[in-house]
């Protein structure tokens, strides 16, 4: 990972071994005072950006949640350290219940047990010469490209994604594993080319199949559609479980569920983590480490209409944001336990906590947001448009919160 070097300076404190005297102190302020500088001097002109704000935050999920003991990808837990939704529900039963109805419950399945594949027994495509298909037979989905009389086909075991708006398939091959280059799109009822993979035409019949997923990939892919994948150990798939459970966000709770058993509450609580008790800036990085922040869509270099699925890093784009807002972070609008709520103007009480409700209502320091002059409901229709993602054939709600001009251009 490279950083920008003013960043850098501000993600670690390294001890310096070497003598320290007042030439080489001044040095240093010398060079740093350039670096600021020249930082000043390229971001001069660019009204309303956030961008400089946020720089100096560190890029790495490690870093930037280092003090909240936990999150979605976090690899230093050992298998042992789970003890499965099953002793989770004992005590949170209701809660756990409409959990396992979201679609982050469902973030990932046994192709065995996939609905789309179930629902679509025989799914075809074309991309230049090569010609694909998914079929199904008992419990057993075939994945499958061609190109004349050559043919690769490959059993698939895993399927990421409900399908609300896609899924994408992920195989093995020779003991690695492999993304497929195409996927099911809800709005198409069929296949088309994966979002992020290369329109241009593989030469070789295995590369028309998918892509190999490095070890920082499948670490990652598997992280945050699926729980437990990766441990102290390693990455291992035989002790995982399935999309997004309790202990993917609460941290691993066989500790916590002896300790409650033993009537040691306290204790018990404290071994349990609760995101809910994040500020709001590290609360918008926890969902972030899976959904992207504004500083990893700067590590990737997705411009564009292609970030708008990533909404902590709209979020944080957006004016309001400021440093912070417990009424803007993501749990403010959106229960993780619970199925999204699509009516727009259910959202509209979550706006007014910050703006007033009429231009006669003076603004304050726990409202300072100004009353909307056009409308007084249906708030995020205007304000957080849906923008359509071609690539995934579906439309995103933008999550950076702005005055929509016509026919403006997407700010990125």
């Amino acid at each position: 990972m490279h950083l920008p070097a003013p960043t850098l300076l501000h993600t670690r404190q390294e001890k310096y071994s070497g003598p320290m005297n007042r030439r080489n102190l001044f040095a240093i302020l010398i060079c740093v005072s350039a670096l600021a500088l020249c930082a000043s001097r390229s971001l001069s002109g660019r009204k309303n950006s956030v961008r400089p704000q946020k720089v100096e935050t560190p890029m790495a999920t490690t870093e930037r949640l280092e003090g909240s003991g936990w999150w979605p990808t976090k690899r230093s837990a050992a298998s042992g350290d789970f003890a499965g939704t099953p002793a989770c529900v004992r005590c949170h039963a209701k809660i756990a219940e409409t959990q396992r109805a979201t679609p982050m419950a469902r973030a990932a399945s046994p192709a065995a047990t996939a609905d789309v594949l179930r629902e679509h027994p025989i799914m075809e495509g074309q991309l230049g010469s090569y010609a694909y298909k998914i079929s199904r037979r008992d419990e057993t989905s075939v994945y499958s490209v061609s190109n004349g009389p050559a043919l690769f086909s490959v059993p698939l075991p895993w399927a990421f994604g409900v399908g609300n708006k896609g899924q994408t398939y992920v195989y093995q091959r020779e003991g690695l594993f492999y993304e497929s280059r195409m996927s099911f799109y809800k709005s198409l009822q069929g296949l088309d080319l994966t979002t992020g993979h290369s329109n241009k035409t593989p030469g070789k019949l295995e590369d028309a199949a998918g892509r190999l997923l490095d070890p920082d990939s499948l670490r990652l892919c598997f992280g945050c559609h699926t729980t437990a994948s990766t441990t102290s150990a390693g990455f291992d798939t035989s002790h995982l479980s399935p999309g997004v459970t309790c202990e993917a966000c609460h941290s691993p709770g066989g500790r916590h569920a002896e300790l409650m058993d033993a009537e040691q509450n306290e204790a018990g609580r404290q071994a349990i983590f609760n995101p809910g008790k994040l500020s709001p800036v590290a609360l918008v990085d926890f969902c972030g480490a899976c959904h992207r922040t504004l500083n990893d869509v700067y590590e990737m270099g997705v411009t564009g209409v292609a970030n708008v699925r990533f909404q902590p890093y709209r979020l944080e784009s957006s004016r309001c944001w400021g440093d912070g807002d417990a009424r803007l972070a993501c749990t403010a609008c959106h229960d993780p336990h619970k199925q999204l709520v699509h009516a727009a103007g259910t959202y509209d009480e979550k706006c007014l906590a910050c703006h007033v409700s009429s231009p006669a209502a003076k603004i304050s320091p726990d409202h300072p947001g100004k009353a909307c002059p056009v409308a007084r409901k249906d708030c995020v229709t205007c304000h957080m448009p849906r923008v359509t993602l071609p690539s995934m054939h579906a439309p995103f709600v933008d999550h950076r919160i702005r005055i929509v001009k016509a026919k403006e251009k997407y700010p990125d």
